[in-house]
């Protein structure tokens, strides 16, 4: 995979589109089957790496995964993994170096264009006699990225240490992290075709692309950015193995994951935040542009010395930080010669801290942060001072926001499987309960800080026979075919859609529901010695995805407040055809290559209320409150967009790859891919939202 991101590896799997989002140091996302990473279920050695407040994985926390990974299982689709939580879209399990590696070690080092540079190396005692075994590696790379101002620095570790106690039990312990920081351009600064044109008066030719709309320049000649990141996620497993026969074993995994860092967000007294963007609706910003196209930073700093009323522009970093602990252990017992099962629990207790604390005040003497007007004595009695929402803040003081999102949860799961001649046949199913609660700082007095908790069950059930025709044809070639269908409701996320504004408001959100799953998937396979070829099809029905958003109004005195709505009811469909073929015909070359078409699209219109910041209906975006929830005075807004295609995702895909093996060890390979039907990934802000009206 050279210096690509960790995700480029499954970019050859059908139905997978991997892109890098800010063009940064391991800004990549990954799609399966035209799910986005809250749906698709990222492990390592088995244990769940998503994030328990929204779902999804940066992938810039995990950088350095491939330096010790000794395999990828991908799995597409529903499929059946040893946790209580689902995945929709599919999964992937990363297996780290075991400490079994045989004894030796390397060193290595790398080079790539833009200053790309990747020092790595790694040791292994191999097993010693008695029984202990040390696997350790250590990686840092760093460049000048692609994307202008796009400079980055990354550190990788891994270390295991393991060690058999008679036949029967093996402990092992293992820890690995990424810490990293890069700067990136914003997924906020998308350009229109004409845009990029644009740009162009402002790059050499053929750098157009590379122009990033926020790199810039302060009045002292210092580089100056707005898009950085900062982040480290260690995790530490500790590991027992116990054989208990030659048909039993229990497999008990408990770890800790710590997360510290955030990225940087501009923040700004009214009109002035958006400055922070270097483009609007596709265009380039030129509030802040001097004549060689980098961001004004100096006039930041002018606007902000000249202020009688302090900084109208500052930097912030938006921190987000969490302590995750859990448990995954799996019992596997071989019944009989036809039937073996497994079954486990799934524990995790998570607490993320998000807030904003101020980090260049840009020359200014001081920021009134205009959040803090819409901080209401009724929550908080400190916002009754008039004074309150003048406070003069300085570097290191927090704003926007200060909480805790807590989320618990307990499962357990199990999986039967029949294998007799050639017929198999398997069904599984988890059970979940998840407990969420938000504790707020900011807006809420310490004995109003706590929110209600919420509780829920999630479910999934799964199922499939696969059958292997007996008869060999004149090839050498045997064909098989297989079904699976399943069922999941998954609990709503904290962040996205139990809280009308999960960022803001500990008001839960009284539209929140399980989101629903039903998949069915079908596929025929054919082999020989040197030749493989799969095709299958898949059908999958998501209903009642929760849709959550704010926009600023007023108050029934006329105070700034904020509405917010929730769009319930979202439904779409997934449904494709993949292919893939692996083709050796002799020892020295291979040839490969996937095809992948799918039909994504949203299949009815949403509605949505609105409320206030309290949680009340709201009948007009002038604070008055509606009759009730639900009431015919209740304002609402419907999006149309049934039969629009779902975005951010390339529902056409194709690869085709080569490989030579000159001699031992060496191999040299060369690969197509293709990509189309790519529609725009849109979401719904507060420009879109209008009371009692239609979004087209």
């Amino acid at each position: 995979m050279g210096t690509a991101d960790f995700p480029k590896v499954l970019e050859s799997t059908p139905g997978v589109y991997v892109t890098r989002e800010g063009g940064g140091y391991g800004d990549s996302k990954i799609t399966m089957r035209g799910f986005k990473s809250e749906n698709v279920a990222v492990l390592v050695n088995g244990v769940s790496m998503n994030d328990m407040e929204w779902g999804g994985v940066y992938w810039s926390n995990w950088a350095g995964l491939s330096d010790v990974a000794s395999n990828i299982q991908t799995q597409r689709g529903l499929g059946a993994a040893k946790v209580s939580t689902p995945s929709v879209g599919g999964s992937v399990n990363v297996v780290t170096k075991s400490t079994d590696a045989k004894k030796g070690g390397y060193f290595s080092y790398g080079m790539g264009n833009d200053g790309y540079n990747k020092l790595t190396f790694n040791l292994s005692t191999g097993r010693t006699k008695s029984g202990w075994a040390l696997n350790m590696l250590g990686a840092r790379t760093w460049g000048d990225g692609y994307i202008q101002g796009s400079d980055f620095q990354g550190w990788n570790y891994f270390l295991s240490l393991s060690k058999d106690f008679g036949e029967h039990h093996r402990l092992s312990i293992t820890a690995f992290g990424a810490p990293q920081w890069h700067n990136r351009r914003s997924s906020y600064d998308g350009l229109t075709v004409q845009g990029w044109q644009d740009v162009q008066q402002y790059m050499p030719y053929g750098d157009k692309y590379r122009f990033n709309a926020t790199y810039g320049y302060d009045n002292q000649g210092r580089i100056r950015h707005s898009s950085q990141n900062v982040y480290h996620k260690p995790q530490i497993q500790l590991q027992h193995l116990w054989q208990i026969s030659n048909t039993a074993s229990l497999n008990t995994v408990a770890y800790l994951s710590l997360g510290y860092g955030g990225g940087e967000s501009g923040e700004g007294a009214g009109a002035y935040k958006a400055n922070w963007y270097g483009t609007t609706d596709g265009k380039l910003n030129m509030n802040f542009r001097r004549a060689d196209g980098t961001f004004d930073y100096g006039k930041v700093q002018d606007l902000n010395e000249k202020s009688e009323s302090g900084s109208q522009m500052v930097m912030t970093m938006s921190n987000n930080q969490h302590r995750w602990y859990g448990l995954v252990s799996t019992f596997t017992k071989e019944l009989n010669d036809r039937l073996n099962v497994y079954a486990g629990v799934d524990l995790r207790s998570y607490v993320g801290t998000h807030n904003n604390r101020i980090t260049d005040l840009f020359s200014g003497a001081y920021y009134i942060d205009p959040y803090r007007a819409n901080v209401k004595a009724a929550n908080n009695s400190a916002a009754a001072d008039p004074l309150f929402k003048y406070q003069k803040l300085s570097v290191g003081d927090i704003v926007r926001r200060d909480y805790d999102g807590h989320v618990n949860q307990g499962g357990v799961f199990g999986q039967a499987e029949y294998d007799h001649n050639n017929l198999t046949a398997f069904i599984s199913g988890s059970l979940s309960y998840t407990n969420q609660w938000r504790y707020d700082r900011f807006y809420y007095e310490k004995s109003k800080a706590e929110s209600e908790s919420h509780g829920s069950l999630g479910f999934t059930l799964k199922g499939g026979v696969n059958y292997k025709f007996p008869h060999i044809d004149d090839w050498g070639g045997q064909h098989n075919v297989f079904v699976n269908g399943g069922v999941i409701s998954r609990s709503p996320y904290l962040l996205s859609s139990l809280f009308l504004s999960g960022d803001v408001s500990n008001e839960l959100n009284p539209d929140a529901m399980n989101e629903k799953i039903y998949s069915v998937e079908a596929g025929w396979t054919y082999h020989t010695a040197s030749f493989n070829f799969n095709l299958n099809a898949y059908h999958t029905i998501w209903k009642d995805k929760t849709l959550a958003r704010s926009l600023d109004i007023t108050d029934a005195a006329g105070n700034p407040d904020r509405g917010l709505i929730n769009m319930q009811g979202v439904n779409s469909l997934h449904q494709g055809v993949e292919a893939e073929l692996d083709y050796k015909p002799v020892k020295w070359f291979s040839v490969r290559g996937m095809l992948s078409l799918g039909n994504w699209i949203w299949t009815n219109n949403a509605v949505g209320y609105f409320y206030n910041s309290q949680g009340q209906p709201l009948a007009d975006a002038k604070g008055k409150i509606a009759s009730g929830i639900y009431a015919n005075d209740h304002a609402k807004m419907t999006l149309n967009q049934k039969d629009v295609k779902e975005g951010g995702s390339a529902q056409f895909t194709s690869s085709l790859g080569f490989t030579i093996y000159p001699m031992e060890n060496l191999r040299l390979g060369l690969d197509w891919k293709y990509f189309s039907n790519y529609y725009a990934d849109y979401a719904l802000n507060s420009r879109d939202l209008n009371l009692n009206g239609v979004k087209l």
